[in-house]
């Protein structure tokens, strides 16, 4: 959309900009500034330059009050328009030294802000970092300078060539499989999406590394992609014990701004090998890029959540095929989808990604021996008792581990100490005064926390309601669950990890290293714990209370669950000489359930046609295609007034487009946060090219509605395309 920008556009050049005229007449540049979508600035505006600007480049422009950073989107067609200098505002200045995005970056932000309903200018001045929006030429040169002398210096040789492990006949297969050419001939197809479907333990990274190794010799960089800050640090030693001398950078949320400043410069100027990040690294301009990975590609961390709510693995399949680069998800548990793609249509499948299985363990060590232990069975407390938090003969296994010398690790997915405290009188429970939640119960500060909001209150000495003194918590969380495993064990060392106890710098990596150490014989964690870590002394994985999501009402909770319990289960056993002993013990009121049947027999390919049949029966992805209209008002009224009015603006839309959906507005899972009602309606399609005609068609009508709506009580409103949850 080009725009001649009006009285908005009066501010003078930031301080440090050339003040100097620009010669009249100059030609018309088209500038991406960050502008939400509700802002209706949805593409380029217009400014002059004094010379053409080559498209990607970094440049400061006045908006409004303030001079901001840009990105020029287009060059000026040959004899194109030529416009004096009372007409239109002029760059302000360009940020010297900085090469152009590249076009493949630029074509991937368009994708993206098309594809999930974002303004381009939006979209990409999100994924730069957010130093670089900052900094004016005068300053931008200063870092310049002190980057490029800090990158003078060669990295060291490494002292010695870490030796190659041997490769498993199915490691070997898998990569034969994959020598295919790093950049293929002009006219060439380009390289496949590859699904490399592992068991745990199998030896996936290692096929990750030598492949990458593969890309590195080709004289190409490496995007590594991991779902969670707490895999990296593990990975990244790896990777750099690997590739001792190669330039090895990380991307993610944990950096401090200086540091992913100068990560993403390395590769942006080509200079780092491989790129170690999570979900946002995926829009790291790399002007060699010659593979991508996204290890775990199921894990729901891929999504973001708010703002532009993109999927970082859907988004790194396009990437792949936009470049023309192969790219590699591996997973023990794939999600339906990429399963689902990765079907030959002989077997009802998509067959759009190529499978490379690994089912065996490295060494050939079994996965460990799932018992269901059956909860019905055991004693009843007594009235007014909390049953125990594991039961005897779990207990047992556990203690038998520690006289051995062995480690265990009992899953609980909830953090805290107790999920609620409750008056015996009356009956208060600790409720948050702005969400539709409970506060959590944590001992170690006395706090009750919102895990919602934030909102932090003191323990109070006496019910707030009626003042009795008997409150007391409810459920159970990992603080409690913690010390009733070292009162019911007191010669064991029971550690913990969860997001509480790592909130601190380094406080992961400590924690990990005392585990590795063997300073801990039982260690209580909640999801972070079970999934990438290379465990080697654990030998038992309880999950404490699994049975939550069996009846959930989200429909993928049960390809979740069955994902965290058989990750969970592939850290124990890893090292081949306590593999035969190793066992998974799921503590259930349900244990006949299918999919415990299932992970019992580490039947993922059961599993998988099994809720494909239902999906299938149900009309839900992958056989559907959903987004959701999402909207945040100051009562739920006014949310859910938006939305209904919304379908009505759409629904004859929607009708001649056919085989689109449009339920009733409901409000979310927890409505209220932050004292903001929410609301969501969602949209049904047959087709992916239906839904996104209608979204795209449908955008204009709902950027006018919310304006009317705003004085009634609507605070914000937004598309979540691909949503993971309904």
């Amino acid at each position: 959309m080009s725009k001649k920008p009006g009285p908005l556009f009066s501010a003078p050049p930031s301080a440090g900009a050339a003040t100097d005229p620009l010669p009249a007449p100059a030609i018309r540049v088209r500038v991406l500034v960050e502008a939400p979508q509700h802002s209706g600035l949805t593409g380029p505006l217009d400014y002059l330059a004094a010379e053409s600007l080559p498209p990607g480049a970094l440049v400061r422009v006045p908006l409004g009050r303030r001079t901001v950073t840009g990105v020029v989107w287009d060059s000026p067609a040959p004899g194109g328009e030529v416009w004096s200098a009372d007409q239109l505002k002029p760059v302000a200045e360009v940020l010297p030294d900085l090469p152009p995005l590249p076009l493949a970056w630029r074509q991937l932000i368009k994708f993206a802000a098309t594809y999930y309903q974002r303004s381009l200018g939006e979209m990409a001045m999100m994924v730069l970092p957010p130093e670089l929006r900052q900094l004016d030429a005068v300053q931008w040169s200063r870092r310049f300078k002190r980057l490029t002398k800090a990158l003078a210096t060669p990295a060291s040789e490494p002292d010695a060539v870490e030796a190659l492990p041997n490769l498993t006949p199915e490691q070997q297969v898998v990569l034969d499989a994959l020598a295919l050419p790093v950049t293929p001939e002009e006219g060439t197809p380009a390289p496949a999406t590859y699904l490399l479907w592992g068991s745990t333990g199998s030896g996936k990274t290692e096929v990750y590394l030598r492949q990458a190794d593969r890309a590195l010799q080709a004289g190409r960089q490496v995007l590594l992609m991991v779902p969670e800050i707490n895999l990296t640090p593990q990975l990244e030693a790896r990777v750099a014990a690997r590739f001792a001398g190669r330039n090895i950078v990380s991307l993610h949320s944990g950096l401090t701004p200086a540091q992913r400043l100068r990560n993403w410069m390395l590769a942006h100027l080509g200079l780092a090998d491989i790129v170690l990040g999570t979900r946002l690294a995926v829009f790291t301009p790399l002007p060699r890029l010659g593979l991508v990975v996204v290890d775990e590609e199921h894990d729901p961390s891929y999504k973001q959540q708010d703002g532009a709510r993109y999927s970082a693995r859907d988004l790194a399949v396009y990437r792949g095929q936009l470049e023309k680069v192969p790219v590699l998800l591996g997973s023990a548990t794939p999600s339906l989808e990429t399963w689902f793609n990765a079907l030959p249509q002989a077997e009802g499948g998509a067959g759009r990604y190529q499978r490379l299985t690994m089912p065996s363990r490295v060494g050939q060590g079994a996965m460990p021996r799932v018992r269901r232990l059956d909860l019905s069975r055991e004693p009843k407390p007594r009235l007014g008792q909390e049953a125990p938090a594991l039961a005897q003969a779990l207990l047992d296994a556990i203690a038998e581990r520690v006289a051995r010398g062995e480690q265990s690790l009992v899953l609980l997915n909830r953090r805290g100490y107790a999920p609620v405290l409750q008056c015996s009188d009356c009956g208060w429970k600790s409720e948050c005064m702005q969400c539709s939640a409970f506060r959590v119960f944590h001992k170690v500060d006395r706090t009750l926390r919102c895990h919602h909001c934030g909102l932090t209150d003191r323990v109070p000495r006496a019910c707030p309601h009626c003042g009795n003194l008997d409150i007391h918590p409810v459920g159970r969380g990992t603080e409690k669950l913690e010390e009733q495993l070292a009162l019911a064990l007191p010669d064991a060392r029971v550690g913990r990890i969860d997001a509480d106890v790592t909130k601190l710098k380094g406080a992961l990596e400590d924690k990990l290293a005392s585990v590795h150490a063997g300073e801990v014989d039982i260690l209580v964690g909640t999801q972070m714990v079970a999934k990438g870590h290379d465990f080697r002394r654990i030998t038992l994985v309880a999950a404490v209370n699994p049975d939550a999501a069996l009846f959930a009402s989200d429909f993928r909770a049960a390809e979740r669950q069955f994902a965290l319990l058989l990750q969970a289960a592939g850290r124990a056993g890893r090292d081949a000489s306590v593999a035969e002993g190793s066992e998974m013990w799921v503590q259930t009121w349900h244990p006949d359930h299918p999919l415990y049947a299932a992970l019992a027999r580490y039947d993922y390919e059961f599993f998988a046609s099994q809720q494909l049949k239902e999906r299938q029966m149900a009309g839900l992805p992958p056989y559907a295609h959903l987004a959701m209209l999402r909207a945040e008002g100051k009562t739920q009224e006014a949310a859910q007034g938006f939305l209904v009015e919304a379908a009505q603006r759409v629904e004859a839309l929607a009708a001649d487009l056919g085989g689109i959906l449009l339920y009733p507005p409901v409000p979310t899972a927890v409505q209220r946060v932050a004292n903001i009602e929410r609301a969501q309606m969602l949209i049904e399609a047959e087709s992916r090219p239906a839904l996104q005609r209608l979204l795209v068609r449908s955008t204009e009508h709902w950027l006018a509605l919310a304006q009317q709506h705003r004085p009634r009580g609507l605070v914000r409103w937004a598309v979540d395309v691909d949503p993971l949850a309904i």
